[in-house]
């Protein structure tokens, strides 16, 4: 793994890594450093094989304050052309993130304003604190959520995604929780606790099932029906049934066993 100065990739023997935001003093604030550092560790995990998920949080009180401020006045007295170079380095990671073959779980606590939501919503689940607070703050800077929307609409909706990118205003978790965006909140006492309880569940998982899940998942969309997404569907449980961990679960069942990924799991 490489050394990071803006991040930490933690690596569990278990077979998942946790990916730390770690500019505490700048309350997790990106700059490009940290972008850079993102992409990097990112194509790091995708390329390891061992790992079943990835876990993304922050250091210290705050998951992530969104734009380094001080970056982005230096940003701005820059030409058009090298602000497009910066928009498409942050497109890059918020590309990497949302495609990722493992699956994905953000942990919030503390604010979680501009592209922070932006990296929630690439991760395919997120959890965090009641007392969180999230906020598309662009507008109020005189900027625009503009790499982040996509991802955001897809998210929460293009309804909700409207009225909080033109108002910039501030919710907490559990509004967090009824706009989708995050999976469940939790009071803050219990959320390392329940962090915890969700890497013990993703653990009970088939790794190669889950890659294919998501996949799947991505290929079906909004659920539109077409004959291509029949035919891609049919192809996709085949696969997954002659697969050595396809067979291996469906043995396991029938046997009233432990399957092979939970049995030969490290223990602590």
């Amino acid at each position: 793994m490489s050394d990071f100065n803006t991040l930490e990739l933690i690596t569990d023997n278990r077979g998942f890594a946790t990916l730390w935001l770690s500019r505490e003093a700048k309350n997790n604030a990106f700059n490009a450093e940290m972008i850079r550092e993102l992409i990097i560790a990112l194509d790091q995990v995708q390329g390891d094989p061992s790992l079943r998920f990835l876990v993304l949080r922050g250091r210290g009180k705050h998951f992530s304050a969104g734009a380094d401020l001080a970056w982005m006045q230096q940003s701005a007295e820059l030409d058009y052309h090298t602000n497009l170079d910066d928009a498409r380095e942050l497109a890059e990671l918020m590309y990497n993130l949302a495609k990722l073959k493992i699956p994905t779980l953000a942990v919030v606590q503390g604010a979680a304003y501009g592209g922070a939501l932006g990296l929630i919503s690439c991760c395919d689940m997120a959890i965090g604190a009641d007392d969180a607070q999230f906020c598309l703050s662009e507008v109020r800077i005189g900027l625009a959520p503009a790499v982040i929307s996509p991802f955001v609409v897809q998210a929460i909706g293009e309804r909700a995604a409207r009225r909080y990118a033109l108002t910039a205003e501030r919710f907490g978790g559990p509004r967090a929780r009824e706009l989708g965006l995050l999976a469940e909140s939790y009071p803050a006492g219990e959320l390392e606790l329940q962090v915890g309880l969700w890497v013990t569940n993703l653990l009970q998982n088939s790794p190669a099932a889950m890659r294919a899940s998501k996949d799947l998942l991505r290929e079906v969309g909004n659920g539109a029906l077409t004959p291509a997404l029949r035919r891609y569907c049919e192809n996709a449980i085949a696969r997954i049934r002659v697969s050595a961990e396809g067979q291996e679960g469906l043995r396991a069942f029938l046997q009233k066993r432990a399957p092979s990924w939970q049995a030969q799991e490290p223990r602590s």
